[in-house]
């Protein structure tokens, strides 16, 4: 990932280290360490907090591409598709494009894929859905890599009702809102919304900096 991506990693885990006063325990151990004892942490306390909300709620707030989104947001959380809008912006276009699937191929309110198995319309709104999911991701500066597995989560029958969406939705933004706590208060600028884009280096420079 780069010398860059590393340094900023070392720097969220050192910076709640810090705010935590365990300066003694961030010496006696290496940068990769902390690191792992960091995503462990809070990648499962993000997970179990949204998994708990669905528990209480007995609704699809917690599915599989979302581990996949709490890894990126804690792992590289000041890369452009770790930001809120390309998380957002990035599940809302794969959820989308499942269902338009879905609707394209006639799979609407069939048992899904994995109870009855894989037939040509699956597919084709599997291939379909996630074409269209990357397409739309790269056209509107979205991207945002668990997103293709919403969309095939969508188009193979395990979220198949369009009024799950605002549900699904909300799982990513409770995600995001616990994301954007524990960097800050770690001492990462996580955007608001959007990152900030990295700048270009001359060709020698980057070269050096990997």
């Amino acid at each position: 990932m780069g010398r860059k991506n590393e340094q900023l990693r070392w720097q969220l885990a050192k910076g709640l280290v810090q705010a935590l006063h365990l300066e003694r325990l961030a010496s006696k151990y290496s940068r990769t360490t902390v690191m792992a004892v960091f995503n462990l942490i809070n990648g499962g306390f993000s997970i179990a907090l949204v998994a708990f909300v669905a528990l209480i709620t007995q609704e699809a707030f917690i599915f599989p591409s979302l581990g996949a989104t709490a890894f990126i947001l804690f792992y590289v959380p000041l890369a452009q598709p770790a930001s809120p809008r390309n998380t957002l912006c990035g599940h809302l276009t794969g959820a989308l494009m499942g269902l338009l699937a879905l609707y394209i191929f006639g799979l609407q309110g069939q048992p899904s894929a994995f109870t009855t198995g894989v037939d040509l319309p699956r597919v084709g709104a599997a291939a379909l859905s996630l074409g269209l999911t990357s397409c739309l991701m790269v056209v509107f500066r979205v991207a945002h890599p668990p997103a293709g597995a919403t969309a095939l989560i969508v188009s193979l029958g395990l979220m198949p009702d369009p009024a799950q969406l605002p549900i699904l939705m909300a799982g990513v933004a409770l995600l995001l809102a616990h994301a954007f706590l524990m960097n800050r208060l770690a001492g990462i600028p996580y955007p608001l919304w959007s990152a900030a884009p990295e700048p270009v280096l001359p060709q020698h420079q980057a070269s050096r900096a990997d």
